[in-house]
């Protein structure tokens, strides 16, 4: 329901929760759970009032892999169609089998816009994340050892307007240190230096690197899920997969990363916004308890790094957030017309833009 007494626009509701009925504080207006008008102070003051003229109105709901999605538009087409390829295409990753086990938010120092943006292309990956030599070129021992930004595959259908994919491989060397020559067992090393050598996959002559941290992945992960992924692909242990469904629900299937992203203006402020991030775990089937956590709320000046539970996310999202900042600045300073984007690697941005144009010049009205 909107959250409005239909009395005198008082908000029905303040806090998160359960409830019995909606009881305006204000004057006691009273409706049920159901939004029917049961009760009014004073009725005999009301008798130009027909209850049953005044249920709360409805916002449209729908379902999907245990979301809810809430559309304030009561003319809007169906959930199922504004999804379009996703229920196909995730079908099989069972989103209505994980719990919220990590949820973080904060208020970023610029537009929502430019907060997403930064997480659906991967071409800042090698400046922004890799660590460097000292020719300034990517370090062939760090992350680009084994994370391949350079071949990232991003997907835009033609039939799909609000659906855009990229998907990320590891346990491949980046193109940006392949001259490097470091060899398979060194992706090894390199990917699980935080295990002692003994704890990691060691090759024989001939083999790859990415099988064998496959299968290391399925017996890690699924001891730390407490689900069996022996049959899982490949991709699921390893990849990064990620979907972005328009204007702001970014979100990945595969167990590698089971993040979710979600952006939104923070009030009127334009230079600010509130981002969210979940991490959406698999519900046991061990028998062991889980718990699904409260969220954490960052203050302005606290780093994702200072929450454990992000592990190694918190420090790659504080090394995003400069470049917020200086676009936030660099966009009005700027006297270029618009900006210039990649024809490959920044796609998913061109198709979010071309999207959000057509929206506000009323070409999509539903």
């Amino acid at each position: 329901y909107f959250n409005a007494c239909l009395h005198r626009g008082n908000a029905l509701c303040l806090e998160d929760g359960h409830a019995k009925e909606f009881r305006c504080p204000f004057h006691g207006f009273t409706w049920s759970i159901q939004g029917k008008l049961e009760y009014i102070r004073s009725d005999w003051d009301f008798q130009h009032v027909n209850k049953s003229e005044y249920d709360l109105p409805e916002a449209k709901v729908g379902f999907w892999g245990g979301f809810v999605f809430i559309n304030m538009d009561p003319d809007c087409g169906s959930l199922e169609e504004y999804l379009e390829i996703i229920p196909d295409h995730l079908d099989g990753f069972n989103f209505d089998q994980r719990y919220k086990a990590i949820h973080v938010s904060k208020v970023m120092p610029c537009n929502w816009k430019i907060c997403q943006e930064a997480f659906i292309e991967g071409y800042h990956v090698a400046e922004t994340h890799y660590e460097h030599a000292a020719d300034g070129g990517v370090d062939p021992d760090g992350i680009g050892a084994f994370t391949d930004d350079v071949m990232m595959q991003y997907d835009v259908w033609p039939q799909s307007k609000h659906v855009t994919r990229m998907i990320l491989a590891t346990c491949v060397a980046s193109q940006h240190v392949r001259a490097h020559g470091r060899s398979e067992q060194h992706i090894i090393d390199t990917m699980l230096g935080y295990l002692p050598e003994d704890q990691r996959p060691q090759l024989k002559e001939g083999e790859l690197a990415r099988p064998a941290l496959a299968d290391h992945g399925r017996k890690t992960l699924g001891a730390t899920y407490g689900v069996d992924l022996s049959k899982h692909s490949d991709t699921d242990v390893l990849d990064q997969v990620e979907y972005t469904l328009f204007p702001n629900f970014t979100f990945w299937p595969t167990l590698f990363a089971p993040l979710l992203y979600r952006f939104r203006p923070n009030g009127n402020n334009v230079d600010e916004c509130l981002m969210e991030v979940y991490m959406l775990h698999p519900i046991p089937t061990d028998g062991r308890d889980y718990e699904t956590c409260d969220e954490i709320k960052l203050q302005p000046d606290d780093t994702w790094s200072s929450v454990p539970e992000l592990g190694g996310y918190g420090p790659i999202l504080d090394q995003d957030t400069p470049n917020m900042i200086r676009m936030t600045k660099g966009l009005k300073t700027t006297r270029k017309p618009g900006v210039t984007f990649a024809n490959y690697q920044e796609n998913r941005l061109r198709q979010f833009h071309g999207v959000l144009d057509d929206y506000v010049s009323g070409k999509y009205s539903k």
